[in-house]
């Protein structure tokens, strides 16, 4: 692709605030997604003293072609990292916090005990909490330990129309995430798609009809942008105006809320999400 249009110029932000959430993150030896993904949205939310925690390590087990975390042999489970990030939650005064994690398909419940370790413990706190999870290979007996512990919000993203599934999630199945929103559908969730890696706008309809289907209340549109040039290449970057014109045909096929734009990431402005 040619050169990013106007639209996706980044406007700069406090580097003060950011070095404040640095430090606390540094200090208690967590990750956020906010860095290891490269977001282009690092520099407003670390400014706001929010952030997206990334849990289970930095390194992921599968090998995803549009993004930025490390891939590889992760490192060992570590059992305080979930009293560490509700510790700095309370110190970033935050009342709404999203986890992710690396994908973990060395570990027999792919990690699902921790994540609800982590909602226990940001529970104690008195703060809300948006799990963003990983399919857990179709494992339900993972997927109802995370659902016990209760998250305001369960996230899991398709990411892409199912066509593109083999170049761009190459070990992901796409019913099976379909599957997993579907038995979570008790519970509110939420979904998101990415645009630009040569999706046609028919397929992510019937993505959208997909989701409305398995239950999905909460959907995020966004524009890909390809951590480097080994990355999967940015096929097409998509006006403002199509991502509004998405927003509404979404909304009038039933979300209860949708955030849609080229800068939106599945943690983007969860909150007001959350609360509207």
């Amino acid at each position: 692709m040619d050169k990013k249009p106007e639209w996706l110029h980044i406007r700069a932000h406090s580097a003060q605030k950011n070095m404040e959430v640095m430090g606390i993150l540094r200090e208690l030896g967590l990750h956020t997604v906010c860095e290891e993904a490269n977001c282009p949205n690092r520099g407003e939310c670390f400014e706001s003293k929010t952030a997206t925690f990334m849990i289970l390590g930095n390194v992921c087990t599968r090998n995803c072609t549009f993004c930025a975390v490390s891939k590889g042999k992760p490192q060992p489970v570590d059992p305080d990292e979930p009293e560490r990030l509700a510790e700095a939650a309370s110190k970033l005064g935050l009342e709404y916090v999203v986890v992710t994690s690396v994908t973990r398909d060395d570990l027999p419940d792919g990690g699902a005990g921790h994540f609800a370790k982590v909602t226990q413990e940001l529970h104690k706190k008195g703060i809300k909490t948006e799990l963003l999870i990983p399919d857990f290979q179709g494992n339900e007996q993972a997927l109802k330990t995370v659902l016990d512990s209760d998250p305001e919000v369960l996230n899991h993203n398709v990411e892409t129309v199912p066509r593109l599934y083999p170049e761009v999630r190459p070990k992901a199945n796409y019913l099976q995430s379909l599957e997993l929103l579907n038995r979570a559908r008790d519970h509110t969730t939420k979904s998101g798609i990415m645009l630009g890696l040569g999706e046609k706008q028919e397929e992510v309809e019937e993505v959208l009809d997909d989701l409305i289907k398995a239950g999905c209340d909460f959907l995020t549109i966004g524009q890909y942008l390809a951590p480097s040039r080994y990355h999967h290449p940015v096929i097409d970057y998509v006006h403002p105006d199509k991502f509004e014109e998405l927003k509404q045909i979404a909304l009038h096929k039933g979300f209860k809320h949708v955030a849609s734009g080229p800068f939106v990431r599945s943690s983007y402005h969860a909150k007001e999400a959350w609360e509207n």
